[in-house]
């Protein structure tokens, strides 16, 4: 029981982090530069890879996909582990999945990223960690 808690907890800190990354991206300016110039050249060049997108419209888009990424994650795990927690227990590449997407956006987060995410995803990482001993002794 404990292990599905954590495992459900560690889930919703994604699910919460990834919704307020969403709202952040489309209903905020919490993303823009905070030089103008920057965001008006991001609108106004294109990458390399193609001249049909802007570097402000990639960037956009990359946010929007990332959030839809964690808020994923966090729905599955959480209808996973609240409706057929037998299943992570007898499939032992769930819970380790969940270990290996928490480890990994921490390493984003360390690299990349500020302090809150950090937190958030260590604290998750470790939920899902800890569910994992729990299911596996």
């Amino acid at each position: 029981m404990v292990e599905q808690i954590l495992l459900i907890t560690g889930a919703a800190i994604f699910g919460v982090l990834g919704v307020l990354h969403f709202y952040y991206t489309f209903f905020t300016d919490k993303f823009t530069p905070r030089d103008r110039k920057v965001t008006q050249a991001m609108k106004s060049t294109s990458p390399l890879l193609t001249k049909r997108t802007s570097v402000w419209d990639a960037w956009i888009g990359f946010n929007g996909s990332h959030s839809l990424g964690a808020i994923f994650i966090a729905a599955f795990y959480i209808l996973l582990a609240a409706t057929h927690m037998e299943v992570i227990r007898e499939t032992a590449a769930f819970i380790l999945l969940a270990i290996l997407i928490g480890l990994s956006y921490l390493a984003l987060a360390i690299r990349y990223w500020f302090r809150i995410p950090v937190i958030g995803i260590l604290i998750a990482t470790l939920c899902f960690i800890v569910s994992a001993i729990l299911i596996f002794t």
